[in-house]
């Protein structure tokens, strides 16, 4: 039986210290299983990674955090074409509640994504998510899985034993908000002009 969430939809100016406090010690909990690394962005209670959310969809249960998903609306390049985005990320649910279909919950995010009117939803997920992602949105027809596109994307920091940008090649999730798929532009290679989300 899957667990019944309030979620709470918040922009980022309105989020309060405690808020960060506790988002971040839910992302070290949720990322810390799949490597120390990945739980490191969220080290003194910050609760973003690279680039940071606009806003963000959080479930909450009588433990606490229990989901999250951000998003960030940004201009991307597909190809030759400059595109309006809300760049989706962020996404986790607590490890004891995985399995018990949180992540169909989260499809909170896709009236919301409608509100700001983009014309799309995007994100990068690793190629070990394909059929998580495809059960959660390509089946029901929420998001287009693209593979064979590479994304290049600002580092969140400068080092100076490494490039500023770096190029990933995960898996595209497109999501047709005020536009059908069919305009989505062609190309092999976006331009994310900044951080992760």
């Amino acid at each position: 039986m899957r667990p019944q969430l309030q979620w709470r939809t918040c922009w980022e100016n309105d989020l309060q210290l405690a808020d960060h406090v506790e988002i971040s010690e839910f992302f070290r909990g949720a990322y810390g299983p799949t490597g120390v690394f990945n739980a490191k962005p969220f080290e003194g209670d910050r609760s973003w990674a690279g680039a940071r959310p606009e806003l963000r969809v959080v479930g909450y249960d009588d433990r606490g955090v229990a989901a999250h998903i951000g998003a960030l609306r940004r201009f991307i390049k597909v190809g030759e074409v400059d595109l309006l985005v809300a760049e989706l990320g962020l996404y986790a649910v607590r490890p004891d509640l995985e399995g018990l279909g949180i992540s169909h919950s989260m499809r909170v995010m896709y009236p919301v994504l409608q509100e700001l009117g983009v014309p799309f939803g995007f994100g990068t997920v690793r190629h070990e998510l394909k059929e998580h992602i495809h059960r959660l949105l390509g089946r029901p027809g929420l998001a287009t899985i693209i593979p064979g596109i590479r994304v290049r994307s600002t580092l969140a920091d400068i080092y100076a034993n490494l490039p500023p940008t770096r190029v990933d090649d995960a898996l595209l999730v497109v999501f047709p908000i005020a536009r059908p798929m069919s305009e989505w532009p062609p190309g092999t290679i976006i331009e994310r002009n900044g951080p992760e989300l």
